[in-house]
């Protein structure tokens, strides 16, 4: 069993040199404009404008250089001289550019007018603002709300957001899917069930007092590289870190601190995880359930022995429910069973848990490896039953850990971008804007994708994102999206999405977060929320990429204001004039969040607006933080076969979700393609294959549809026997949509059935 890393595909560490020459690439490649290393010193910082990257928080003591190297991909990248001008239409149809590569199209530059599909010469066309929105209004006034789709990426601030959720419900629908739904909804659900928080529990101080960090499925080297500091701090100072993860991923190796001089010069790297063991996809109920298990003996040891209790038994007496019948679960397990279902032996599981069982204080941190699965709600709760055992959420050091992916994720549900009406204050919303509120819950990302393949869904409204490339059944998708009787993008760069336009089809060019945003008061701040529920301004200082372009926001108001009926409650003008009164509708609908809102927006490293499981007050059924007694040992919908493999998508270090900075995935040692399968050596040998031989993987989904993937690369990696790895966004042609997570229907896209054909 491959229980610990010894031999990694890439010996470089993360950060160092190779993160620098990674952004030095970026920066020859984009030709950024000459402001862009001044941007730089100002991201993520007070006066600043926050990342548009990840949604890792901002510290209050931040650094000089307060970026990672993703995020400074990403500011380059929208900083780009490249300009993308109703004159490329001219030399290119809709249909050539569907042969284009990703990377390709981004590298067309920033969009600049807005543009109108023209069926007839296959081409987009300049339209006016006034001509857009007043066509836009029209188009959605013959919609019916229910076959209306109002989708938001996490890119728009916190104002933008409010007032696009406002517009879909005075439309008449709460179809409001957002791109958590493809991530992280499983969290929201998830923990809600169990500790009655839809987000992590931990603040920023939190980390700079932990004994322990328990890493299940997350990946800092790529996703979320500023996290990399405080592990290093906390390696420093003698804190352990312990890694799950079927993929070696080399931020949770070693570490060199790219704004340390000294380690710099000296290559001086900072070993991260104590103990790296490969679960196989698909299997972290089972190793988790064999950590509770280590505890739970170690207990009873102690307990025998008149020692000191391992358990937080006042913790679990006061603050829990479900206990008896999950310590009984734990004791009836075999290790037999866990082994086979982890892919670890008992040996290296007792081992981590023994880390645990002497740590004071632990964060359990966790990414789409364990909410991309049919059972990712049971994988959360499992790791909350781990963290519950010695009480380890609701005080320092301790708590519950999930990183989010895009900037304002998190933020754009906290104030309203939801599907589930239980979520919305309603009543709120009567009072102040006088409608009456849709009570129907929305349609989910896996629901709309449903409804817009059978028919039934016939507008769509994308706010940012790249959502034909992000989703599953991308074939279907793309023929269904043409069918469409309007889509509307609003983007930056053009993408994917943009190149299977409805009947009626626009794409709407928006400000980036790091240009100026002048409206009739003057210049406008935008607010956003990290992955640990502060809000933090953000001010854009760079010119715009084009005279032309339009916020989000004034988007949203100018969508709104053509397809609306009048209310005299509805002061579109006004609020594009002044985001301030946007933030005090913000305040009056969610006051105990947003609590004196424009006063404490520029507050350094964001303002808190809290948590309630952070305090120990749990908002679940019974007032507790529930214990969950798993009825089974892995997270698949599928049983396993001869030729059947756990297909887990990935991102390279060279990619910010669908956009694909290059062909560089330095860690992995890939260069130049994306076109890979890796699989480990045993594995290639059992099938009768060899290194660079070209396969295609085909789904293993049995629904008798046929996906797949051809042109791939046979490639020797480091993974679990049966555990077998491609790029993302390319293999969500292989997921089938409804290969979700039972209760928050997120795609399951870390262990996808698939066969390999020759």
């Amino acid at each position: 069993m491959a229980d610990h890393i010894s031999n990694p595909e890439s010996k470089e560490p993360a950060g160092g040199w190779g993160s620098l020459k990674s952004i030095a690439r970026i920066y020859g490649e984009a030709w950024p404009t000459p402001a862009a290393v001044e941007a730089l010193a100002r991201q993520n910082k007070p006066g600043g404008f926050m990342c548009v990257s990840c949604a890792w928080p901002k510290p209050a003591n931040y650094h000089p250089f307060e970026f990672c190297e993703n995020g400074a991909k990403a500011t380059l990248w929208d900083l780009t001289n490249a300009r993308c001008t109703p004159d490329f239409w001219g030399d290119h149809t809709v249909t050539e550019l569907r042969a284009w590569k990703d990377h390709d199209l981004e590298m067309t530059g920033r969009l600049t007018h807005p543009m109108r599909y023209d069926g007839g010469t296959d081409r987009y066309v300049e339209v006016t603002w006034e001509e857009a929105f007043e066509q836009i209004g029209a188009a959605l006034k013959k919609q019916t709300p229910e076959s209306t789709v109002f989708y938001s990426s996490g890119h728009a601030g916190l104002e933008a957001a409010y007032l696009y959720a406002l517009l879909a419900r005075a439309f008449g629908t709460n179809n409001l899917p957002q791109s958590s739904n493809m991530c992280h909804e499983t969290t929201s659900v998830g923990l809600s069930n169990v500790i009655g928080s839809p987000v992590g529990t931990i603040v920023w101080e939190d980390l700079e007092k932990a004994d322990a960090f328990f890493f299940f499925g997350q990946n800092p080297g790529s996703n979320s590289p500023r996290f990399l500091h405080p592990l290093q701090d906390a390696k420093k100072r003698g804190a352990s870190i312990v890694t799950f993860n079927p993929v070696i991923e080399q931020g949770l190796v070693s570490f060199v601190n790219p704004q340390n001089p000294f380690d710099m010069l000296t290559g001086n790297e900072t070993a991260i995880s104590d103990e790296y063991l490969q679960v196989q996809a698909g299997g972290d109920i089972a190793a988790i359930l064999g950590l509770c298990k280590t505890v739970i003996e170690a207990d009873d040891a102690a307990l025998s022995a008149g020692a000191p209790r391992v358990l937080d038994v006042a913790f679990i007496e006061e603050h829990t429910t479900g206990f008896d019948r999950f310590i009984d679960c734990v004791r009836q397990a075999d290790w037999q069973d866990i082994e086979r279902e982890s892919g670890l032996s008992e040996q290296a599981i007792r081992k981590a848990g023994e880390i645990y069982i002497s740590s004071e204080r632990v964060i359990g941190v966790y990414g789409m490896g364990l909410t991309q699965h049919a059972e990712g709600a049971l994988n959360i709760a499992m790791l909350v039953n781990l963290l519950l055992l010695r009480g380890n959420i609701g005080r320092e050091g301790a708590g519950c850990c999930p990183v989010r992916g895009h900037s304002n994720v998190q933020g754009q549900r906290t104030v309203g971008v939801a599907e589930k009406t239980k979520l919305i204050p309603m009543d709120k919303l009567r009072q102040l804007f006088n409608f009456d509120p849709p009570v129907k819950d929305g349609l989910t990302i896996v629901d709309a994708v449903k409804g817009l393949i059978a028919g039934e869904v016939r507008a769509f409204v994308c706010l940012g994102g790249n959502l034909l490339r992000a989703v599953p059944e991308q074939k279907e998708m793309e023929k269904g999206w043409e069918k469409l009787d309007l889509t509307v993008m609003v983007s930056t760069k053009l993408n994917r999405s943009h190149l299977f336009p409805g009947k009626q089809a626009y794409i709407l060019p928006c400000l980036s977060r790091l240009e100026m945003d002048r409206q009739a008061s003057g210049s406008q701040t935008v607010t956003t929320e990290d992955s640990f529920s502060h809000i933090s301004a953000s001010i854009g200082k760079r010119t715009p990429a084009s005279p032309y372009l339009k916020s989000e926001l004034a988007i949203v108001t100018g969508i709104a204001q053509a397809t609306l009926p009048d209310n005299p409650k509805f002061k579109w003008d006004e609020w594009t004039a002044d985001y301030g009164l946007v933030r005090d509708l913000i305040e009056a609908t969610y006051p105990k969040d947003f609590k004196d809102y424009n006063g404490r927006m520029f507050q350094p490293g964001g303002f808190y607006r809290g948590n309630d499981a952070h305090d120990r007050i749990w908002n679940t059924e019974e007032k507790k933080a529930a214990f969950t007694s798993p009825e089974r040992l892995n997270a698949l919908s599928f049983e396993e076969r001869i030729g059947r493999y756990r297909l887990v998508t990935m991102r390279s270090n060279d990619q910010f979700n669908t956009t694909i900075y290059g062909y560089s995935d330095r860690f992995r040692g890939i260069e130049g393609t994306r076109d890979v399968v890796l699989m480990c050596e045993e594995d290639i040998e059992a099938a009768g294959l060899y290194a660079g031989q070209s396969i295609r993987l085909v789904s293993d989904f049995e629904d008798g549809k046929r996906r797949e993937l051809g042109g791939l690369l046979v490639t020797p990696h480091n993974l679990p026997r049966g555990t077998i790895g491609a790029y993302y966004p390319e293999s969500n042609v292989l997921n089938a949509i409804d290969h979700h997570d039972r209760l928050s229907k997120t795609p399951a896209s870390k262990a996808i059935p698939v066969r390999i054909e020759i």
